[in-house]
């Protein structure tokens, strides 16, 4: 009998602490727009511009790292988007003003996109087999959820300790300890004659006349939009619109005395409870239609987001909240990579998942740019949550048209 290829392999260790590096400073960011705004005395508009311009550099990033990690190799592309963040990251705690912020975060977007999924997913789903895929991008994408978990309480405990400067350059060298663990990422470029016989050209032509990549595309924006919006306003709306936290309850028992540090928790708490929901997304994308999977957890977003903006906010409610929608947070990523490699084969996997995730970034930099602007206009995030609760609906109808089925390759 043949043994079956392993699910655990160095390239997806690599890939793992990567992603969950990259993205325990990612998902931190929004720790820093109180103080950062409070410093300086600014609108909280500005500070959220230069989060959404990160999302942006990200997407547009995104399918130019896959392109150059499949025209010189992966690895190479991952050390170039580790310098870009470290360099980012190290000139924006030098910034005083909302314009510096904005022009280096569009290199801490760029190194994201160098050392996030576009390229780490491509890795990995090439190195793993095709019983194993579908897991083993749910284990990758559930890695960012742990980071996810220490990045945001993480931040706010070093702020107890140093300014925020600091904390930046402390993560940036951070960043660029992560990349030792290059050398395990060692994989073959794994693709099927048709797919070998086929041009980029005429891969992403087909891709650009099959209506399930654009809707695929569509419905990725949704995504986006509602989880930049969360991670980098949440940490701020708990803050300033929670109820109290009493004396003696549970949380203060467990050492949660202040609204802000229940935003940092909240965050942990999505990333957290996100490593479950996204493994089981990764299992189940093996057993079941894909479409019909991602139309059920924007449909489940789109309720949860509801619910909880109908009832008062309260340290309870923020908990229930983190928890049921941090389980179908990155639970789309799996399973729309999967899609993608599914539909338009491995080879081209990197920059074709690359221009769907474009999509995902512009819903990024519309999702924080718009609840900073909201906020300074209306004073809450009212209608940022309702402007997210209807494309969450749209997203979960967009999907359903989709064919599952390979389109059949036309030489040219």
């Amino acid at each position: 009998m043949q043994k079956s290829a392993p699910l655990i392999t160095p390239v997806l260790i690599a890939g793992c602490i990567i992603i969950m590096v990259g993205f325990a400073v990612r998902g931190s960011f929004g720790v820093f727009q109180i103080p950062i705004a409070e410093e300086f005395g600014w609108l909280r508009a500005e500070f959220s511009f230069a989060i959404a311009i990160q999302s942006l550099a990200w997407g547009i990033g995104q399918p130019l790292f896959g392109m150059l990690a499949e025209k010189l190799t992966d690895r190479k592309a991952i050390i170039l988007g580790a310098l870009f963040y470290a360099a980012g990251l190290l000139l924006s705690s030098k910034a005083v003003t909302p314009e510096a912020h904005q022009t280096y975060n569009w290199l801490i977007g760029f190194g994201i996109a160098g050392t996030g999924f576009g390229v780490i997913l491509a890795v990995v789903g090439r190195a793993a087999s095709n019983e194993n895929r579908s897991m083993a991008l749910a284990i990758t994408t559930a890695a960012g959820s742990a980071g996810q978990v220490f990045g945001a309480p993480l931040a706010e405990a070093l702020l107890g300790i140093m300014p925020w400067q600091s904390v930046f350059i402390t993560f940036a060298g951070i960043i660029l300890l992560s990349l030792l663990c290059l050398p395990m990422m060692k994989t073959e470029k794994i693709a099927t004659k048709s797919e070998l016989e086929e041009t980029f050209g005429q891969v992403l032509s087909r891709a650009a006349r099959d209506p399930s990549f654009t809707l695929i595309f569509l419905g990725f924006f949704s995504c986006g939009y509602q989880l930049a919006f969360i991670g980098a306003h949440f940490p701020a709306f708990v803050t300033e619109l929670c109820g109290p936290i009493l004396p003696g309850g549970a949380l203060h028992s467990v050492g949660i005395t202040t609204t802000s540090a229940l935003g940092a928790v909240a965050i942990s708490l999505i990333g957290l409870a996100n490593i479950a929901g996204t493994l089981l997304a990764g299992w189940a994308g093996k057993r079941y239609s894909k479409k019909l999977l991602l139309a059920g957890i924007y449909t489940g977003r789109t309720m949860i987001a509801a619910i909880f903006i109908m009832f008062p906010i309260t340290p309870t409610s923020v908990i229930l909240f983190s928890v049921a929608m941090g389980s179908l947070w990155l639970a789309t990523v799996p399973l729309t990579s999967g899609l993608v490699a599914h539909i338009y084969g491995l080879r081209y996997m990197g920059t074709l998942y690359g221009i769907v995730f474009f999509s995902h970034q512009l819903g990024s930099f519309v999702g924080v740019w718009l609840g900073g602007r909201m906020y300074d206009i209306y004073g809450d995030y009212t209608l940022v949550w309702w402007v997210g609760v209807a494309i969450g609906a749209f997203s979960a109808i967009v999907h359903l048209p989709i064919r599952e089925s390979p389109p059949s390759a036309k030489p040219a």
